[in-house]
Formats: structure tokens, sequence, C-alpha cells
């Protein structure tokens, strides 16, 4: 079953349960901080940009989980000998006082801490992205200054529920947005050119369980010149009334059922950098995974821990339209995570 959303609706009831669990393709429900009944402390909001190319990429992060905030910049390099980079300072209790919007079509979320500054702008049809930190690699500073256009029409939106009261995951995942502008790393710049730059959001608000595990996987790029990317994932919560798998091609989404990780297994553990497939229950989503770096990090002081592994790599297989339109995908640059929380 997946229930389309397709008109606005309060996205919680007086009881702070979601009124209508299922996906959208445009923002449609309406959150309102105010309507949260599950305990503040429990409240989870982040704003996650992933821009990249098939030579290096970024990823920025704020976010609000009630009692510790993280902000986070990560640099990747793709070519050569694989590399990454990153530093997430943490604080304590923010309590929602960071003021991330409640919407992800306008506003403003900024943060800053010792040495660093991230901001994040939304208006007039563009995200205007910014970060410093004062000591990235090596004692250099890293300034990003990255630019986000030709928002797609249709993204995917869910409002998934968990079994306990007043507990839910309301997200949205904007796909193929093209991007210009700089990284300097130290000495080094990096240019993103538009012809070939993609970014996606990852824009999330919710009360979480205390431990659940995700599985996601997002890539933005071309297929025979035509601007294509997707989402899958699942993992936590109630998905009985929709996955947030789907495709996106030429700015149109295209919903597709379940999709599995297959992530390799060596001595009894997940081999991150062994090739993965993808699979799907209505043949649609087909797909090989050869990985290039694993950005893994595990935070563990027994009553909050967060396992990620977040692997970057190329896609090769097929991915079929609603109208049945086969895709050959060829080594599309992306990543897949399973992450592990408690939180």
């Amino acid at each position: 079953m997946q229930h389309e959303i397709k008109k606005a609706v309060p996205l919680l009831n007086d009881r702070g349960n979601l009124t209508e669990p299922g996906f959208a393709r445009r923002l449609l429900p309406v959150y309102d901080r105010t309507k949260v009944k599950g305990g503040f402390a429990r409240l989870k909001e982040w704003d996650y940009y992933y821009v990249g190319n098939e030579r290096f990429g970024i990823a920025l992060t704020i976010a609000d989980n009630s009692y510790m905030g993280l902000d986070s910049i990560s640099f990747l390099s793709f070519e050569g000998k694989p590399w990454e980079i990153t530093k997430s300072p943490m604080s304590l209790f923010p309590m929602g006082k960071t003021n991330l919007p409640p919407t992800s079509a306008d506003g403003v979320t900024k943060h800053a801490g010792k040495g660093y500054a991230l901001e994040f702008v939304v208006e007039a049809g563009k995200r205007h992205l910014t970060a410093h930190m004062d000591d990235f690699r090596d004692g250099a500073p890293i300034d990003v200054d990255v630019t986000l256009e030709h928002e797609p029409e249709e993204s995917i939106v869910i409002c998934t529920p968990f079994e306990k009261e007043a507990h839910f995951y309301y997200n949205q995942k904007i796909n193929c947005m093209r991007a210009s502008g700089t990284v300097k790393l130290g000495e080094e710049t990096f240019a993103f050119d538009p012809q070939e730059s993609f970014g996606v959001l990852d824009w999330g608000r919710g009360v979480w369980t205390y431990h659940n595990t995700w599985y996601w996987g997002s890539a933005s790029g071309l297929v025979d010149g035509v601007d294509f990317g997707f989402n899958i994932g699942y993992g936590f919560g109630d998905t009985s009334a929709a996955s947030e798998n789907m495709l996106f091609y030429a700015g149109k989404s295209h919903k597709l059922s379940q999709v599995t990780f297959n992530i390799p297994m060596k001595d009894g553990r997940e081999d991150y950098l062994a090739p993965w497939t993808f699979t799907s229950d209505d043949g649609r989503f087909e797909m090989n995974f050869v990985p290039v770096i694993n950005r893994a990090s595990c935070t563990d002081v027994k009553l909050i821990k967060s396992d990620q592994n977040q692997v970057f790599g190329r896609f090769t297989g097929t991915a079929v339209l609603d109208d049945g339109t086969k895709l050959a995908v060829c080594n599309l640059m992306g990543f897949a995570e399973k992450v592990e929380n408690k939180w």
C-alpha cells in the first residue's frame, strides 16, 4: 500500500499523532512545533545537505536534537586514493533554541561555535549554503560557498508514525538540485560546475523512539543527459502507509514499493567496502553498488550511541518509471548508509 497525501493538512493532531500517514510529492503537511506532544526532550530536527560530483563532495549538517546539538562539515575526495575529513562539534541542551525553520521552503538555518559557523539561506527559489571552520585539515581552514538552484517540481515527503504514542517522523528529500560555488580548503579551491554537480536536501523533523536503525540511499546525476536521481530507505517506524522509495526523472517523481539493501557480510559483520546489491519487490529498482569510500563514525557513551556507515560509490543497474520506461544507470555517483542510534 502506498497512500499519497494530495492536499495541505496539519501534520499533527491535538494528541501529537500524525493526521495522515503516507507520502507526498511536495511539502503539503504543515508542521507546527507547538503541536508536539511526545516530549520536547525527544524532538529531533535537522537540515542536512550533500553536494557532489564525480570527483569530490561536501556534507553540511545543522541539527537540534533537544538534549544535544550537532553541527557537521565533511569533505570527501573520490579521486586517486579516496579520503575524507569530518568535523562535528556538539553542544549540550539546545532544546529548540537553534530555531530551525518549520518548513524547508524558506527561512534561515544557522548555528556557530568556537572557530566555526554554518548558515543555510532559502529564498527566491535558491539555497545558499555557507560554512567556515578555522582548523579543518592540518590546521588549515575550510570555507564553503555553494548555491543550489533549479529545484525539481517534485520530491519525496514522508509522514511515518512510530508505534509509540505521539512519536513520528516528518521528512523531505529533494534530489537533483544543480550546484555551483566553491570549497576552499587551505590553499586549494574546488569548484562545483552546475553541469555536473548536484545537491540533495535531507530535511527532518520528528519525535523519535530511543533505539532505531535506518538504511538510506541517494543519488543525483544524469542518465542520457536527463536529470535523474533516487531516494531509497527503510528500517524504522510503521511504513505500512508508504515507503520513502522514489525515482526522480526530469523533475517528476515515480513511486517505488519496497527496496532491500543487500550489504555483504564477512566474518559475521557488514563488509561495507565490498560490492553491494539492491533489489525491489516490484522489479523496478535493481542495482549494483561499487563502494569508493566509507565515511564511518561511531560514538558510544552507553546511554547515547551513534554508529554510522555512510558509503559513497557508484550505482549501475536499471530503474523503471511509472509508465514502464526502463532506464539504464551506469556508474552514477551516490551513497548508501546504515545508521544505528540510541538517542
